[in-house]
């Protein structure tokens, strides 16, 4: 950037505004005025905003794993007798979608929904972080999904609300349920290549769906799962072949998605409770704050070692490590990432590589200066021939990092959520971390350095 002080003000107010996110979520404020004491609650900072027609509400709170807060563990195992062999693990993955919609229904904070699958056993583990109700959760996530096709009733055949999104007051049912579904795939439009879902009904079912279409030609036919519209798309023309695509320009993710939760409905696992536990926390307050403590004694001796073994720019080193522990906790809340031991432990390590950037910026630039270059120059190139070697090191954690999450739910990576919460904080606090020791550290040079003393280091 040509004006670092810009840029330097604008580091500040991102700070600012990461500070009052970072707040804690309840806390009394004391303030002395005239011999007495002015108490305040504050509560969790919260983002309330409508622009337009979209309202936006959140609250910034910090969301803790089952090991620091507690809650319950469920773990249901499906019936795949009926279900053929080659379907089964679809059956399981749309069972898992389902079973995952309802727990974030239900309002729980970053819940571990995961499927899993050891012999001949099919299950379905949910973890409810916060949650000590048991029967409830049961009541919400062990049902059968409910897939259903409806159209518009007469006096809303005219209404644009209606049209434009379908409920269950203004539709009514059409006599074809999941039951006469019998499979949905993701196929490609052999035209334009376009994703699609391919849907197949039974023989009864391919019955009622011409008669549906035939009726409906130009009107839109909604499909409901769990009495909550997924889509309505619209009857182009009679289908009496038992067999049609939905269109609409999905991507493949989406179409592939389409078909998992129209054959939650199409293809319905009961599901039984095999296991259901309260589970404390294990680790508990004291554990926590000594885990806290830990990582403050240790950024304490790292701090201080910067300043000792460069001065002034171990100071803004430390300033802008300071900026980076705001906007990683910050980032924590928005997102929201479920803070697990292990995750307090991933951003933890994560300080460590922040600092090594620095580390070796330093290092180049006092080569640089032994050189007998001045020392704005030296800088420059310091953190030019820095960055080769601080991108290598950070991009090789990145990939670990995306290993140890394992988004794609691959059996052969862990899968545990202990596990994916180090990952998603080392992840996150690396990428925090190469903004604030190349961006910030070196915005805080530009501005406020004034150069070594006697010209060298």
């Amino acid at each position: 950037m040509k004006n670092p002080k810009k840029l330097f003000i604008l580091i500040l107010c991102l700070t600012v505004v990461a500070a009052v996110i970072d707040l804690p979520e309840k806390f009394t404020l004391s303030i002395p005025w005239q011999g007495k004491t002015i108490q305040k609650e504050v509560n969790p900072p919260r983002l309330d905003i409508q622009i337009g027609g979209l309202k936006i509400q959140k609250t910034f709170t910090t969301h803790l794993g089952l090991d620091l807060a507690g809650g319950t563990h469920v773990a249901l195992e499906a019936d795949m007798k009926d279900i053929p062999a080659a379907s089964r693990m679809d059956a399981l993955e749309s069972s898992r979608q389902v079973i995952e919609r309802r727990v974030n229904f239900f309002g729980v904070s970053e819940p571990l929904v995961q499927h899993v699958k050891s012999g001949e056993a099919y299950r379905v583990i949910v973890e409810l972080p916060g949650v000590t109700d048991v029967e409830q959760a049961l009541s919400l996530i062990g049902q059968t999904a409910k897939l259903e096709f409806r159209e518009l009733t007469e006096n809303q055949e005219s209404t644009q609300a209606a049209f434009l999104f379908p409920t269950l007051e203004n539709t009514k049912p059409v006599g074809l349920t999941g039951k006469d579904l019998k499979k949905a795939a993701l196929s490609f439009n052999s035209n334009n290549g376009e994703p699609e879902v391919a849907i197949e009904f039974t023989a009864d079912g391919g019955k009622k769906f011409a008669e549906v279409t035939k009726r409906l030609i130009g009107k839109p036919l909604a499909i409901f799962l769990d009495d909550t519209a997924l889509m309505w798309p619209t009857v182009k023309s009679e289908i009496t072949d038992g067999s049609g695509v939905i269109s609409g320009g999905f991507t493949s993710d989406q179409a592939k998605r389409l078909a998992l939760q129209l054959n939650a409905g199409a293809l319905p696992v009961p599901v039984a409770v095999v296991e259901k536990r309260i589970v404390g926390a294990t680790l508990g307050g004291i554990s926590v704050s000594k885990s806290v403590q830990a990582g403050l004694i240790g950024l304490s001796i790292v701090a201080l070692f910067m300043i000792l073994k460069y001065g002034w720019l171990g100071l803004y080193a430390d300033f802008a490590l300071l900026v980076y522990g705001l906007l990683t906790l910050a980032m924590y809340r928005i997102i929201p990432i479920t803070l697990t031991l292990p995750g307090i432990a991933g951003f933890i390590l994560s300080i460590g590589m922040a600092v090594d950037a620095n580390i070796l910026i330093f290092e180049r630039f006092k080569e640089e200066l032994r050189k007998g270059k001045p020392w704005q120059i030296a800088m420059e190139l310091g953190f030019g021939k820095a960055w080769d070697s601080i991108r290598d090191a950070n991009f090789t954690t990145i990939i670990t990092s995306l290993i140890l999450f394992n988004p794609g739910n691959w059996n052969f990576l862990p899968s545990s959520g202990l596990v994916r919460g180090f990952a998603a904080t080392l992840f996150l606090g690396v990428i925090i971390s190469l903004f604030t020791g190349i961006i910030v550290t070196r915005t805080f040079i530009r501005v406020l350095y004034k150069g070594p003393k006697g010209g060298n280091a």
